[in-house]
C-alpha cells in the first residue's frame, strides 16, 4: 500500500535535496582544458595542456591528465593559464580612501608595536578587493605603518567572508621601519616621515639614528632576556610587547626591514647581522649599488613602485625602471610591488615594466607570482601551477603583463570566483540608465 505524503515526508524530502545540491556546490571539479599553461615550475610553459582542480588543489597538470568524470570543464583552446599573482607588499584591506581618517586603520599610535597584527583591522567588505583581483591578483600581503616597528603584516588571499577564511599567513613578518642616515632622500621620497620637511645638520641626524639603533638592540636584548625569564619560570608576568619579538630573536618571524639608500640598506643589513636576524629589504630603491652584500647574505628585496621618478637629481631618468633588470643579473631574489589599496590592481602592469626595461619575460612572471612566494614562505602553496598546490589560477586571453589582456576566470583556492566589481557594476547601470 502506498504511504500517504505527510509534512515530515516533504521536509525530509527538501531538506536531502538541499544537501545533495549543496554537496554539488562544495565539491568544486574543474578541467582548464587544451590551453598554453605558463607553470612558472620545473614543467615550464606547455603549450597544449589540461589543468585539473580537485577541492581546492591543483590535482593535475600536463597533456595526459585524466580528467574526473563530472567536471566542470573550461574550453582553454586560445586562452593562457597562470598562476595567480601575489603582491608583497600593500595596506589592501587596511585602507578605503586614503584622504578620509574614517576609513584608514593601517597605523597605531607609538614607535614600537611589534605584537600589533594587521589581520585584526582587515576589512573583507573593501571594494578594493574585488577591483584587485580581476587583474589577476590572488593574494596580497597587508603591511600596517607608522612608527619604528609598526607590527606585523598579514598574507590575504583576495576571497572570503572573513579575515579568517580570507588569510594564508595571519602573521607573515614584523615590519621595521629601519631608521634612516639619508633624511634628505627618505623625505622626498614620502618614505617614514622621521626625516622630515626641515633640513637639519648632519650630526643631528646621526645623533637621532644612534638613538634609535640602540633603542632597537636594547628592545631585543629585553625580549631575549624575557624568554629566557618565561623558560626558568612559566610564572613570569606575561609582556605582549616582548613576547612578540621573541620568533623573531629565534630567528622563525622574518623582519621586513625597510629602507631604500645604499647606506640605509647597508646599516640595516649590518644591523640584521649583528642581531642574527631573518631579514628582507623592503623599498630597496638603491639595492642594485648594494647586490655583492644583499647577494652574500642570501637577503631577497620586496622592491616598492619601479614606475617612478629618480630619487636623487643626479640620477639617469630609467634609474627606477631598470632595478628590476640589474637585481637579476645580480642574482639577487626580489618581488615586484603596487602597494597603495586602490592601485595593486597595477602589479601586471609593474611587471611589464620592468620587461620593457631589460627584465626577462620569464623573471617578469616570477617576480609577481613564485619571488614572493618563496620571499613569504609559503611556496609550498602557491606562486606556481604544480600538482599538490592550492589552485590560484588565472585564464586570460593573452599575455598576463599586456595592459589589453583580459582575465576570462579567475580560480582562488580552487573556487571560480565571480569577476564583478564596483566598476562592472557602474559600468551595467549607467550603460543601461533609460
Amino acid at each position: 500500500m502506498k504511504k500517504p505524503i505527510t509534512l515530515v515526508n516533504w521536509a525530509f524530502a527538501l531538506t536531502a535535496l538541499a544537501l545533495a545540491g549543496r554537496a554539488a556546490a562544495e565539491n568544486h571539479v574543474y578541467a582548464i582544458r587544451d590551453a598554453k599553461v605558463h607553470t612558472l615550475g620545473s614543467s615550464g610553459t606547455l603549450p597544449r595542456a589540461t589543468v585539473v582542480v580537485v577541492d581546492g588543489k591543483i590535482a593535475g597538470v600536463g597533456e595526459g591528465v585524466k580528467i574526473p568524470a563530472g567536471a566542470q570543464i573550461i574550453n582553454g583552446q586560445g586562452l593562457e593559464v597562470y598562476p595567480g599573482m601575489i603582491n608583497a607588499w600593500s595596506n589592501l584591506g587596511l585602507t578605503e580612501i586614503t584622504s578620509v581618517p574614517a576609513t584608514n586603520d593601517a597605523a597605531e599610535l607609538g614607535d614600537y608595536n611589534p605584537h600589533l597584527l594587521a589581520f585584526t583591522a582587515i576589512h573583507p567588505a573593501s571594494e578594493h578587493i574585488p577591483v584587485t583581483r580581476v587583474n589577476g591578483i590572488t593574494a596580497s600581503l597587508s603591511a600596517p605603518s607608522g612608527g619604528i616597528i609598526a607590527g606585523q603584516a598579514t598574507l590575504l588571499h583576495l576571497d572570503g567572508w572573513t579575515v579568517d577564511e580570507m588569510a594564508l599567513l595571519k602573521s607573515a613578518g614584523l615590519v621595521l621601519d629601519f631608521p634612516s642616515l639619508d633624511a634628505a632622500q627618505r623625505s622626498r621620497a614620502g618614505g617614514g616621515g622621521r626625516g622630515g620637511a626641515q633640513r637639519r645638520s648632519f650630526a643631528d641626524i646621526k645623533r637621532n639614528y644612534e638613538k634609535r639603533v640602540k633603542e632597537l638592540s636594547d628592545l631585543l636584548e629585553a625580549a631575549r632576556h624575557y624568554d629566557k625569564a618565561r623558560g626558568a619560570n612559566p610564572g613570569t608576568e606575561r609582556d605582549r610587547k616582548l613576547e612578540a619579538l621573541v620568533p623573531v630573536i629565534k630567528g622563525e618571524l622574518p623582519v621586513f626591514l625597510q629602507a631604500d639608500s645604499e647606506r640605509d640598506i647597508k646599516n640595516a643589513v649590518d644591523f640584521a647581522r649583528k642581531e642574527k636576524l631573518k631579514v628582507v629589504i623592503q623599498g630597496g630603491r638603491e639595492a642594485n649599488k648594494t647586490g655583492e652584500l644583499l647577494k652574500r647574505e642570501n637577503i631577497p628585496v620586496i622592491l616598492g613602485s619601479i614606475v617612478a621618478l629618480p630619487d636623487r637629481e643626479d640620477d639617469p631618468y630609467d634609474a627606477r625602471f631598470t632595478l628590476p633588470r640589474d637585481l637579476a643579473r645580480a642574482g639577487i631574489k626580489f618581488a615586484l610591488t603596487s602597494s597603495s589599496s586602490s592601485e595593486v590592481r597595477n602589479l601586471p602592469y609593474e611587471a611589464g615594466f620592468a620587461e620593457a626595461y631589460g627584465l626577462s619575460h620569464e623573471d617578469a612572471l616570477k617576480a609577481v607570482t613564485l619571488n614572493p612566494a618563496e620571499i613569504l614562505g609559503v611556496a609550498a602553496k602557491v606562486g606556481s601551477i604544480e600538482t599538490g598546490k592550492i589552485a590560484d589560477l588565472v585564464v586570460t586571453d593573452g599575455d598576463l603583463l599586456e595592459i589589453r589582456t583580459q582575465v576570462k576566470h579567475l580560480f582562488i583556492a580552487g573556487k571560480n570566483v565571480s569577476l564583478e566589481t564596483k566598476h562592472t557594476r557602474l559600468y551595467e547601470k549607467y550603460l543601461n540608465r533609460p
